[in-house]
């Protein structure tokens, strides 16, 4: 328990919404309080030449989206937070996956103009697999959106979670005029174009109060009385338990942009989101406050900084204590590793640490030897479970545009394939390399960084598969046959693992009733051969 100080102290949780919900924005504001940046870059704005900071490869600033998850750590009121920023777009969805299974908890940021869309849906169900807490914020409350009982309403039927209002907001649109504050029974008043201060914000101890109706109006006035009277009848006070479980979710209102009703919200998350928690293993669940060190690979990002050709592996400490220069356990190669410049994150910029306790996230400099789902241990043989990677749903054969740059194209494919953006496979018997994307951008993204990045240029022909299975079978003489008869459909995945491309759903569902002895897996949870 010698770790429980530093443990108490920390919040590791990410920010996950449909594109264009504001999402960067309310990272940028969350550095903001903390101290951590003075000034937030206009994200979409041209005039402006400065960008969200949590955007940093070029790419993502010509976009204006993100398309990598950004860690960033800063101190609010003495809590230490590690903010995982993801990208929203869904053809980078596997990348905001994995990054779910490095936090402890979530805040989803929903527009009030477009309500639950269908990316909001996914990530959802991906927290609830593991009953992540999440909490809602409502964005964009100073445009004309939707009636607020409907939107908790919608939430609530389409992503099957009961929603517990802490902020409640007065009128929404040209004519919003602020939230009132559930919990602590403030009112914040909300000036266009202008920062949220102390001034704006009155103690109402009684609703009943005349100060209400100077400030509101009559008519606004009563309408909030009604309201909270009916949200404080219906949800009455907010159940720590079932929030923790993940059954309910706090819901506050605001404008990021415009940095109102962001602080309330994260004053509430400081206070009961929780802290590092026991995950499960291969063997055994582990917890934080155990001596030994123990964490796994997330995340890994190549040329972070185009200058050099570095990799970096997001690394998630799960128990013990991460120390610079201290030799730990690689438990997939089997052999023993250390670094001697461990970084925390301010998106670009990186900081040497010496130490980081459960709950941080570390970038470790990396030479290739990591792949994500890799752990790191003080010598017990373990591997963190539950980190997946998904079947592709689109397939492009590489040509190479330039036979004088085939190693660099080589490198430039194995590389990025190993951040987990995208799968390479290599048809069974030959060389010809297929890549498997779940969405169209990333082909682009992966083309941009090969020239950009490797100085390879390629070009991509559309292959004509339906699906990635992974296939296995107890008798080997089978998947043998299987491979031999099938070999213009087999493949092989980069750790080696046996791929069969399937031409379409009834090409599937046939070679799966003709081969009762193999099976076909549709994601290769990794580190499967080791569970």
């Amino acid at each position: 328990m010698k770790y429980s100080n530093e443990i108490q102290k920390r919040r590791t949780f990410a920010i996950i919404s449909h594109p264009d919900a504001g999402k960067t924005t309310l990272t940028e504001k969350f550095l903001l309080f903390g101290g951590a940046i003075q000034t937030a870059g206009a994200v979409k704005s041209n005039k402006i030449k400065k960008h969200a900071t949590s955007d940093f490869m070029e790419i993502e600033r010509q976009r204006g989206i993100s398309v990598a998850t950004s860690v960033m750590s800063f101190e609010y009121k003495g809590t230490l937070i590690n903010l995982l920023d993801t990208p929203g777009h869904k053809d980078f969805a596997e990348d905001t996956y994995r990054t779910l299974t490095a936090v402890d908890s979530v805040i989803l940021v929903v527009d009030s103009v477009n309500g639950v869309e269908e990316q909001t849906r996914r990530l959802m169900e991906v927290c609830r697999m593991r009953d992540t807490p999440v909490i809602v914020f409502i964005n964009k409350m100073d445009r004309d959106g939707k009636n607020r009982f409907d939107l908790l309403e919608e939430i609530e039927k389409e992503l099957k979670i009961h929603l517990h209002p802490m902020t409640w907001p007065i009128n929404s649109g040209k004519d919003f005029k602020g939230v009132y504050n559930l919990h602590d029974k403030g009112l914040l008043l909300f000036t266009a174009n202008t920062k949220a201060t102390e001034e704006d914000s009155i103690r109402i101890s009684d609703l009943a109060e005349p100060v209400l109706d100077e400030r509101l109006g009559e008519k606004d006035a009563a309408l909030l009385r009604e309201d909270v009277e009916l949200v404080d009848g219906v949800h009455g006070e907010l159940s720590g338990e079932d929030y923790m479980a993940g059954k309910v979710a706090p819901v506050f209102f605001g404008s990021a942009i415009n940095n109102f009703g962001v602080k309330e919200m994260l004053d509430t998350f400081i206070r009961i989101a929780p802290i590092p928690r026991c995950r499960p293993t291969s063997i055994r669940e582990v917890c934080p406050d155990e001596d030994k060190f123990s964490g796994f690979i997330f995340k890994i990002h190549a040329n972070l900084d185009p200058k050099h050709r570095d990799r970096i592996a997001f690394l998630r400490v799960c128990s013990g204590k991460f120390e610079r220069n201290k030799y730990f356990h690689h438990v997939r190669l089997d052999k023993d590793v250390r670094f001697s410049n461990p970084y925390t994150f301010m998106a670009r910029d990186k900081d040497v640490i010496e130490a980081a306790f459960p709950g941080d996230v570390v970038g470790l400099f990396d030479t290739g030897n990591f792949k994500i789902g890799d752990t790191l241990t003080e010598g017990e043989n373990f591997y963190y479970t539950g980190i997946p990677s998904f079947s592709p749903e689109i397939f492009k054969e590489v040509v190479n545009k330039d036979p004088m740059k085939t190693k660099q194209l080589e490198k430039g494919l194995l590389q990025l394939t190993d951040e987990g953006v995208a799968q390479l496979f290599t048809q069974f018997g030959g060389n010809k390399k297929i890549i498997g994307c779940v969405g169209e951008l990333q082909f682009e993204v992966i083309q941009y960084r090969l020239l950009q990045e490797y100085g390879a240029s390629c070009e991509f022909r559309a292959q004509p598969y339906y699906k990635a299975c992974w296939i296995t079978s107890a008798d080997p003489k089978k998947l043998d046959d299987f491979t031999r008869f099938k070999s213009n459909n087999i493949a092989t995945d980069k750790d080696g693992h046996l791929v069969y491309l399937a031409q379409s759903e009834w090409f599937l569902n046939t070679e799966r009733q003709n081969n009762p002895d193999i099976e076909f897996h549709f994601t290769s949870e990794i580190h499967k051969e080791a569970v």
